[in-house]
């Protein structure tokens, strides 16, 4: 999987139940020096599909979060560079060939560039998902993964180092967020539950009105004040699974505080 233009490039990837999305995903880094994925029980052939591919592949039996399972990959990565990646997201050529001029500057410790994200077929160009600047591509030891349980975030280390960006008119990141609606369904349920535990972790109250309020808010942000609207009716869909996630999270976050357990 290597590329003489791209040596010292890892990619490292986390997969659960991939094996629909990851082949696409590793043939467009497929320029990297080396490929880690860090697999968490899946049970399709996610594994054998990124062996096959050449990547270095480590299976793990529980989930401690997205955050500490990304920081789990990073540990393994062995190149100076590294891009980070989900099993749903594309590189395109043109941000290939940023990256590989990116890696190969000493100004900066790492580097943003664009995600384009599409919901049920659709690329959004407005509600809160564009334009979507993101580190990804940072350099071993400039950068460690948070240890949230979902909604993760790269945190580049120390006072004085330095981001790049590479401008969206040099590639972007190619995102398929939710393939379908049955896809929204399953993401929503599942983060809003890791999002309610999360919450739960971190002292934080809920409550009906609670719920309802922010999934309003959630539905105002993106509809309205993150100009959904100009996306269509696919933007009112997104704008309406947006609301339910965040309703779904807080009312999840009473409910289990009501039982008095975790969820």
């Amino acid at each position: 999987m290597s590329s003489p233009a791209a040596a010292g490039l890892s990619v490292i990837v986390i997969t659960r139940d991939e094996s629909e999305r990851l082949r696409g995903c590793l043939e467009s880094v497929s320029f990297a020096s080396e490929v880690v994925v860090v697999d968490s029980g899946s049970k399709d052939d996610t594994a054998s599909i990124a062996r096959s591919m050449g990547a270095r592949v480590t299976e793990t039996s529980d989930w401690p979060g997205f955050g500490p399972q990304k920081n789990r990959a990073l540990d393994l990565a062995a190149g100076p560079w590294i891009l980070s990646i989900d099993a749903d997201e594309r590189v395109t050529p043109q941000l290939q060939a940023a990256i590989i001029a990116a890696i190969s500057r000493t100004d900066f410790d790492a580097w943003a560039f664009d995600r384009r994200s599409s919901y049920c077929g659709q690329f959004m160009a407005h509600s809160g998902w564009s334009p979507d600047y993101l580190v990804r591509l940072f350099r071993k030891g400039s950068a460690r993964f948070s240890d949230d349980l979902v909604h993760e975030s790269l945190r580049v280390m120390g006072p004085d180092s330095r981001i790049g960006r590479i401008d969206a008119s040099h590639g972007q990141l190619l995102h398929e967020s939710f393939a379908d609606f049955e896809s929204v369904l399953d993401k929503v349920n599942r983060y809003s539950t890791a999002g309610a535990r999360a919450l739960h972790g971190k002292g934080v109250k809920g409550s009906l009105g609670k719920a309802i309020g922010h999934g309003l808010w959630a539905f105002l942000r993106t509809y309205i004040f993150k100009r959904g609207f100009l996306d269509g009716r696919l933007g009112l869909a997104l704008a309406i699974s947006n609301a339910e996630g965040t309703y779904y999270r807080y009312l999840k976050l009473w409910l289990m505080q009501r039982r008095g357990t975790p969820g």
